[in-house]
């Protein structure tokens, strides 16, 4: 026997196999390709370690030592607005994967339904009506059920589906991100916070010092030992470091109500300890291979799902091309009379199938195919620079380690130098050896040196923070 194919079957099939094959065409010169996951083999000279990065391992918790900053820390966690967002677009594509496992499944629906007919006499519905003697007019009342299913030939349902599991889980790797930047920014404005009231009373201590130094230069004058300029150089200082202070004190406030909004609550006094801050000595952050951001960093995680996830959008848009197949089924009971409804001869059914292709007007199709690959080549950008960006924030903070670390050290000789130098001017100043501009300067370098110590003390235990978010450290929770 020979089977014949029916022509309007092997009409359609040849026509979206024609399409398919026209595809790359459609492309053009921006066709997607696979991304470059290629990283150096490690940080250079500047790496601590070489080794696995223990550091980021570790919860925030245990890599924190000052209570007081674990506290804002979990707080912000628990009330951060920003953080409760995205756990919402968690939540989203969540309910958006068991919509998709939905599509791909054959639905049933349950129906039931009443109504009534009153044809007109002079019509073919209507003779046929009286010829039978059906009353007018004649009731209809059903109930059964009804399936439908469009076959997934082409796992283009299917794909879809995976590709939104895929980006489900890009949300979750990218409020990880949201927790690594949140621990970090909070822990940064802490330090800001302590620096601030450390540089203020330094700044306090000095004023204090320079209105004695006032006095003594007023009390020199009037023994004609001194001048009035003298005086108004070291009245105006005075005024100089106490306008100073309005300034820090104002810059402490904003810290503080940075640090209040991002634990998401009002302005309110933030609990810290700047008594130890000075002696802290900042972690030694193993850095680990570059490779290991691949897995530690949330980001380039995000960015790899939803790469997988554009690939996937990719096929499903180019099954369009492709014939489906729709099958429809029908089961129920029917009747004009309520009393005979159910009955076996008011049983109906119907069954159908059918085979669809696109043969005219497949702009649309040919659009999305198109924006579905363009997407797929934004992917293979955003995780390509991901990856950049983050072997780039770990070498930055490397090269700050070492630098805040020296700078630090220089900054500590000076401030040892100025105030052994304080002394020497007070003294050559009272024996007449020195003027009080000698007294002046020697005093007001002193002051900046301090501040200048503080500041680098802050970029010290800040680049430690940002070293830490870089390597993809604090985000992870305890079980």
């Amino acid at each position: 026997m020979i089977r014949r194919w029916n022509p309007i079957v092997a009409a359609t099939a040849a026509c979206a196999l024609s399409l398919v094959a026209g595809c790359a065409s459609l492309l053009g010169d921006n066709k997607a390709r696979e991304a470059d996951r290629a990283v150096p083999e490690s940080f250079g000279a500047l790496a601590s370690d070489s080794g696995p990065s223990v550091a980021v391992q570790k919860q925030w918790d245990e890599f924190f030592a000052d209570p007081d900053l674990r506290n804002l820390i979990a707080e912000a966690l628990e009330n951060n607005q920003q953080l409760n967002i995205q756990l919402q677009e968690i939540i989203i594509t969540q309910n958006n994967v068991a919509a998709m496992r939905g599509e791909y499944l054959p639905r049933l629906d349950a129906g039931v339904g009443a109504g009534l007919e009153k044809p007109g006499e002079h019509t073919a519905h209507g003779v046929e009506h009286e010829a039978h003697g059906l009353p007018k007019p004649l009731a209809d009342f059903r109930f059964g059920f009804v399936a439908s299913w469009e076959t997934d030939i082409w796992s283009s349902l299917r794909n879809a589906r995976k590709a939104a599991a895929f980006h489900y889980e890009a949300t979750i790797q990218e409020r990880n991100f949201l927790v690594t930047e949140i621990v970090a920014e909070i822990a940064n404005s802490y330090y800001d916070l302590v620096a601030l009231d450390l540089q203020i009373e330094i700044l306090d201590k000095n004023i204090e010092l320079q209105k004695n130094a006032l006095e003594v230069v007023k009390l020199k004058k009037l023994a004609a030992r001194g001048t009035e300029l003298g005086v108004q150089r070291f009245q105006a200082e005075v005024l100089k470091n106490q306008g100073l202070r309005y300034s820090l004190e104002q810059q402490r406030i904003i810290v503080e109500n940075r640090i209040n909004f991002l634990v998401g609550r009002f302005p309110q006094p933030v609990a810290r300890n700047s008594r130890n801050f000075m002696a802290a000595k900042p972690d030694v952050v193993a850095t680990g291979l570059p490779s290991d951001l691949l897995e530690n960093r949330p980001d380039v995680k995000a960015a790899e799902l939803r790469l997988e996830a554009s690939k996937l959008d990719t096929r499903s848009a180019k099954a369009r091309f492709y014939p489906s197949l729709r099958l429809d089924a029908g089961i129920g009971f029917e009747s004009f009379n309520l009393a005979h409804l159910i009955d076996p001869r008011s049983l109906a059914f119907n069954v159908a199938g059918g085979l669809i292709a696109p043969l005219l007007n497949r702009a649309a199709i040919k659009a999305d195919y198109r924006s579905a690959n363009a997407r797929q080549v934004q992917a293979v950008f955003d995780y390509e620079r991901s990856i950049l960006q983050a072997y780039t924030d770990v070498y930055n903070q490397l090269t700050a380690i070492s630098n805040m670390r020296q700078r630090y050290e220089q900054l500590n000789e000076q401030v040892a130098a100025l105030h052994a130098a304080i002394e020497t001017s007070k003294a050559l100043y009272q024996s007449a050896q020195a003027d009080y501009n000698e007294v002046l300067m020697t005093t007001r370098d002193s002051l900046e040196a301090e501040m200048d110590l503080v500041e680098a003390k802050k970029s010290q235990m800040q680049a430690v923070v940002s070293i830490y978010q870089a390597l993809g450290g604090g985000w992870r929770q305890g079980q």
